[in-house]
């Protein structure tokens, strides 16, 4: 039963569960933050699944290979991040197209994922005016 003047007793009302829901997402980020991959390889870890199998180098950058269940995963990285510059990477399955992530991107390009069971593939990977590609590999 509400006494006169008490409309709504009991439902809390207010601008506490906004501030704790802006508390949990600010500590959540800045968590995320502080524990975020370091650099190169753990970052490519985390892009792709499954086990390295190639690094391919060249002048401005490099592409890693990675291969799990059947499926190939790769990433182009350019040797100094942060700029904004052509960036490409592509895998093609032997009897499939070609499949390409390309543009102007400040940290990697891609990942590119196909499924290749037990076929070879391609790689190729580019950044700025310099590329790496391969022949039929992992067959």
């Amino acid at each position: 039963m509400r006494r006169d003047g008490e409309a709504g007793a009991g439902i809390r009302r207010g601008p506490r569960r906004p501030a704790a829901f802006l508390l949990a997402v600010l500590l959540g980020s800045g968590l995320l933050v502080l524990g975020g991959p370091a650099a190169g390889s753990a970052h490519a870890a985390g892009l792709c699944s499954g086990h390295k199998v190639r690094t391919l180098s060249f002048a401005t950058g490099r592409t890693v290979v990675y291969r799990s269940n059947g499926y190939v995963c790769a990433v182009t990285y350019p040797r100094k991040s942060g700029a904004r510059r052509y960036m490409s990477v592509g895998v093609q399955a032997r009897g499939n197209r070609k499949v390409v992530d390309a543009g102007r991107f400040t940290h990697h390009a891609g990942p590119v994922i196909v499924h290749a069971g037990h076929r070879c593939v391609r790689v190729t990977g580019a950044v700025g005016s310099r590329s790496v590609a391969t022949g039929w590999i992992l067959c």
